[in-house]
């Protein structure tokens, strides 16, 4: 490090002083201050009149150096200060040494004002096998390396949406290297002094460009950064802050499956007292704007989620030896929870109580404008009222269908139905012990109870509260009704597609054989469909739906399928299953991992592609029989997707030997569907469902039969060492290459269609292609006259989805025409942007193009 730093010094460019300077120094002074510095000699000419006009004749009436320090000074910070003034330019929350770093990124790489630079870090740049000593610059859009070396300057632009692979490689040379590549070139990157934040910082920028290129929208600085505390160290820039707070934010609303929208304010360590087991834990407390959170440092001993709409008192306790700095919390549901060993309580205290105060001022506005809070009392009433929306009179269903289907068994009371009432006790008491509804201690007794099976009555209790939707629900009244609404009666490709496949919904289950519980199905989607354009609708979602109305009411069910399709399953349900394939290849990776023997096989069969990807979407709902396959839904609402990888892997790992023997697909896919149909679940009270697999099987004599709660069990045994934090490590990898896969499938398929009808080769097609969404996607980021949405339609035909405006086209014009580069050049581009943009819109598509 220290070696590294006397190199800057001595040949970075951020030590290399301007060609020409002008220096103020005081005759009894060691010090000088740069007043202005110039490329050229003509440049300082001009400082150097402007000074000997307006302020070297001044400098005579004063009688002391003092005096004359101090003018000069505040005359020159006087002129800086106007200057930005004039310009517009915002005096903000960075450092000056920061300020001087983005001047020199935007002049050094020619960057429009718009490119935020993020952060910068010195280290050095393989050329072959010559290291180049420099810096890195992280922008939003860009990663840029410069140095300056011996009199050799070398630049390195690269744009994060090119990148296909972000690697943290470590050799016997160099501990330390990061390997970024893109379509055509890898670049390393060494010897940094902080190689964890950069690499971090890389990874997050490189995501915010997939997510552009999946959802084609620019990057919106988040103004509303929590709090500082007066001690907080302020080197870094607020868009570094503002990135590492939106990390923070994400990881935290992952582990307390929390809304989108949640903002960590931040968290402190300190100790729950746990009535449970008599003992103080020691853990994490967490506040954010509408929630406060504890996870214990010991994985799985406990966790706790308190909304604030739940909080009535909030008070400091008094400090004692046995219990420092106590803060105790009470809930309307007459609980109290006990903090202490918190290090800055006041500050705390503070934070906590203006969060309530919004919280209370929103209940009490929400109050207002719905007339008045529903109380539990008239909810049914109001359940009823509210699902006679839709005309033609059909029979709405007031509660979640199962209770309507549900169909005991001749025999009243069978051993069956005894076990069924033994769970519902043990989770009574569970209750009783632990609280109940979404401020009660979760501890690993919960998840053991989750993994035997949760029992058919508290299903939809149970889904809503660890899948988080009970939150999102509360804070949401009246919303689901509204689209309902909105959306009866419209018509468009989603809604085409949702009619198509109601019918095709779990058929087997008389609950979707009448057309009370079709309806619902079609309410909940098509409402989900107007909510969430970019995904609408897509195939899988109407299996997922049908399960989650069986045990859910309608506007549960609603908001159980916006935590699957938002948070639980990110992007799994867009047009192109972007999330599902990610997931197929994280899948892959941990197959090589877990079960090695089985990888190169499966490889060569091609069968992990084919098998996740009907697993993963419907999670196992459409492989295996019903009752046991819910059984999987209950553990993924508890434990999140990792439930489903660990399935995946033991069902791989118990058919490891016929899998091996298999000589194609057909024949593997064969074994593992007869596998997971033979899975059933001997505890289910339901009536018997014919299967759809079971129903198209052969004659073959049947599997043994392979219990669901042994199977579960084996998974947790074998690979309960998946951690989530790694599946999210694996899922960023994979994402890049899914995504720039697609992104190159489209671009073989525009070309393939336009090929025919221009007398350009494939190759300069592909060219043009790159080049036309570069300049889309830069007008993304860096705005232009029209609205990115205007210029990005995904609903069109991949050839005319990118648009760009006039200003973008001229750009392009005098690029590619290099003769057009007279005075008319401007009345050129515009004729010829009017010749080409056929249907008068004002954006010319690539076809147009």
């Amino acid at each position: 490090g220290l070696l590294v730093g006397t190199l800057d010094v001595v040949l970075d460019s951020s030590a290399r002083v301007a060609p020409y300077r002008i220096l103020y120094q005081a005759p009894d002074s060691l010090v000088y201050w740069t007043i202005a510095c110039g490329c050229s000699r003509k440049e300082i000419t001009e400082h150097w009149e402007w000074l000997e006009q307006n302020l070297l004749q001044t400098l005579s009436i004063f009688e002391n150096e003092n005096d004359i320090n101090t003018f000069v000074r505040g005359k020159i910070q006087g002129i800086i200060a106007e200057y930005n003034k004039i310009n517009g330019i915002k005096e903000d929350d960075d450092t000056e040494k920061f300020k001087e770093a983005i001047v020199k990124f935007h002049k050094l790489f020619g960057m429009p004002e718009e490119e935020k630079l993020v952060n910068y870090y010195s280290c050095s740049y393989w050329k072959g096998k010559v290291p180049r000593q420099g810096w890195v610059y992280l922008s939003i859009n860009h990663l840029c390396f410069y140095s300056f070396l011996m009199g050799r300057e070398a630049k390195l632009v690269i744009r994060w949406v090119d990148i296909t692979q972000l690697e943290k490689n470590a050799t016997l040379l160099f501990p330390d290297m990061i390997k970024v590549s893109t379509r055509s070139s890898e670049h390393f990157f060494s010897v940094f002094l902080n190689i964890s934040e950069t690499f971090k910082l890389m990874e997050q920028l490189a995501n915010i460009a997939m997510r552009q290129l999946l959802d084609n929208e620019g990057f919106e600085q988040d103004r509303s950064l929590p709090k500082l505390k007066k001690k907080s160290p302020k080197k870094v820039s607020a868009l570094k802050r503002d990135l590492d707070a939106r990390a923070k934010s994400e990881r935290y609303r992952a582990l307390f499956r929390l809304p989108k929208d949640e903002k960590l304010d931040g968290h402190t360590d300190c100790t729950l007292w746990t009535p449970f087991n008599k003992m103080h834990i020691l853990g994490q407390m967490f506040v954010s704007t509408n929630y406060i959170c504890f996870t214990s440092k010991e994985e799985n001993l406990c966790s706790l989620i308190i909304p604030l709409r739940e909080v009535t008192i909030v008070e400091k306790a008094d400090s004692s030896s046995v219990l420092p700095s106590p803060l105790s919390i009470s809930t309307k549901n007459r609980m109290t929870f006990l903090f202490a060993n918190l290090k800055d309580r006041d500050f705390l205290v503070q934070r906590i109580s203006d969060f309530l105060q919004q919280t209370t001022s929103k209940i009490y506005l929400e109050k207002n404008i719905s007339g008045s809070y529903i109380s539990s009392d008239d909810s049914e009433s109001e359940g009823e009222r509210q699902f006679n929306l839709n005309d033609n009179g059909i029979p709405t269903a007031t509660q979640a269908l199962m209770t309507m289907y549900r169909r005991r068994s001749p025999e009243e009371f069978n051993p069956k139905l005894a076990k069924e009432f033994l769970k519902e006790q043990a989770w009574k008491i569970h209750f009783a012990e632990y609280g109940q509804g979404v401020c009660m201690y979760r501890t690993e007794k919960t998840r053991d109870l989750v993994l035997k099976g949760i029992p058919e009555s508290m299903r939809g209790e149970l889904w809503l509260l660890f899948s988080g939707a009970i939150n999102e629900m509360a804070t949401h009244p009246g919303y689901y009704e509204d689209l309902v609404e909105k959306s009866m009666g419209k018509y468009n490709l989603a809604t085409e597609e949702i009619e198509r496949d109601l019918h095709r919904s779990l058929p087997e289950h008389p609950a979707f054989q009448n057309e009370m519980g079709i309806a619902a199905l079609r309410r909940v989607l098509t409402a989900y469909a107007f909510r969430n354009p970019n995904i609408g609708y897509c195939q899988a979602m109407n299996i997922v739906t049908s399960v989650l109305l069986l045990y859910a009411k309608e506007e549960e069910a609603f908001w159980l399928l916006v935590a699957l399709c938002e948070r639980m399953l990110p992007d799994y349900y867009n047009t192109r299953v972007v999330g599902a394939l990610v997931d197929q290849g994280v899948f892959e990776e941990l197959a090589r991992d877990y079960v090695p023997q089985l990888y190169d096989c499966m490889q060569d069969l091609g069968v992990i592609s084919t098998i996740s990807l009907s697993w993963f979407l419907t999670l196992f709902l459409s492989v295996m029989p019903f009752e046991s396959a819910v059984v999987v839904v209950d553990c993924f609402f508890c434990e999140g997707i990792k439930v489903i990888f660990q399935l995946a892997l033991a069902v791989l790992d118990a058919n490891v030997d016929k899998l091996l023997n298999c000589k194609d697909d057909g024949e593997a896919m064969t074994v593992l569907g007869r596998y997971l149909d033979s899975v059933t679940n001997k505890d289910s009270t339901l009536p018997p469902i014919p299967h759809l697999h079971s129903l198209l099987s052969d004659d073959v004599e049947p599997y043994p039969e392979v219990d669901i709660f042994r199977l579960i069990r084996s998974s947790y045994e074998k690979f309960g060492s998946i951690r989530a934090d790694l599946i999210e490590q694996m899922r960023f990898k994979q994402r890049l290459k899914v995504i720039q896969t697609l992104e190159d499938t489209t671009k073989r398929n525009v070309v393939r269609t336009i090929v025919t009808e221009t007398s350009f080769t494939i190759d300069e097609l592909e060219e043009l292609y790159a080049l036309f969404k570069a300049e889309h996607l830069t007008s993304c980021y860096w705005g232009g006259n029209s609205n990115a949405i205007d210029r990005h339609d995904p609903s069109l035909p991949y050839l005319e989805q990118y648009r760009i405006d006039f200003e973008q086209f001229k750009g392009m014009f005098a690029l590619l025409f290099p003769w057009a580069c007279g005075t008319h050049s401007d009345v050129l581009a515009a004729r010829l942007f009017r010749l080409l943009d056929e249907n008068g819109d004002l954006l010319i598509n690539f076809r147009e193009f």
